[in-house]
């Protein structure tokens, strides 16, 4: 598994168009063969930022992620919401094992 934790800070008053642009981005992503999880999440004292905590079955699925109509217009709607640029890091999962890894 690949996990990949996506930082973004967005504007104030982009917070809720970020949020359902966010969510309904994971919606599709979760359908894809490739997306084990997919997470949105608020940080709870400061209501701009959020965490993508997306999870990956094998290192390719990430670019066959980026590769999908509904990234590529989340990725575009939200560019200009941003208040910093976006940020990730990735993991590796080390437990729970999947065992289909």
């Amino acid at each position: 598994m690949l996990i990949v934790h996506v930082f973004a800070h967005v504007k104030p008053d982009s917070i809720e168009a970020f949020r359902q642009a966010s969510v309904e981005n994971a919606r599709h992503s979760v359908k894809e063969p490739g997306v084990a999880r997919f997470d949105v999440i608020q940080q709870a004292d400061d209501p701009s930022r959020f965490v993508l905590v997306e999870v990956y079955r094998t290192p390719e699925a990430p670019a066959a992620h980026k590769e999908t109509p509904h990234y590529q217009a989340w990725r575009d709607a939200v560019a200009s919401m941003m208040a910093e640029p976006r940020a990730s890091v990735k993991y590796a999962n080390v437990f729970p094992a999947d065992p289909h890894w």
